[in-house]
């Protein structure tokens, strides 16, 4: 069986992954212990997270007329891919949280919904809070003036009573 053959598989599986992804982000894993790695691991599979590391050639092949295209220039030295198919920000904010532990583990660049980051842009974007944490957020910035509205109301009924 010639190469080319063998790597087919390979290169037609990462394509499957980040076909339908909302965000595939390319990390650089070198340097990290075997059991930071594994908690790594658990950490992204617990969030649903697909993370898998490929050889650069293969990644390269797999990213040829995608959008994930434009990390192509980023694929040099031990690189993994972590790819979230329902939440955008969740691999960049995983990642950059474990890496306050396991200072080797780096984000290297990240296309999210369509859209290519460098290093920095996907640093930002490893800020923003989870669609739950954002959701909650709202959720109390409109209980706020309603619950403020009722305490007004129940001082200016309990003036009257006095």
């Amino acid at each position: 069986m010639a190469k080319v053959e063998l790597k087919k598989p390979i290169v037609e599986e990462i394509s499957q992954n980040i076909a339908d992804a909302e965000s595939v982000v390319l990390v650089n894993y070198s340097g990290l212990t075997v059991a930071q790695d594994t908690q790594l691991r658990k950490e992204l599979r617990e969030a649903g997270i697909i993370y898998k590391v490929y050889k650069n050639t293969m990644m390269n092949f797999a990213f040829q007329g995608t959008p994930c295209e434009a990390m192509c220039k980023d694929l040099d030295g031990t690189n993994a891919l972590a790819i979230s198919k329902t939440d955008a920000t969740a691999p960049a904010r995983i990642i950059a949280k474990f890496a306050k532990t396991a200072p080797k583990l780096e984000l290297v660049a990240g296309v999210v919904e369509g859209g290519y980051y460098d290093q920095n842009g996907i640093k930002a974007l490893a800020e923003v809070p989870s669609r739950e944490e954002l959701l909650g957020k709202l959720l109390r910035s409109i209980q706020s003036p309603i619950a403020n509205f009722a305490r007004v109301i129940s001082q200016i009924a309990e003036a009257k009573e006095a």
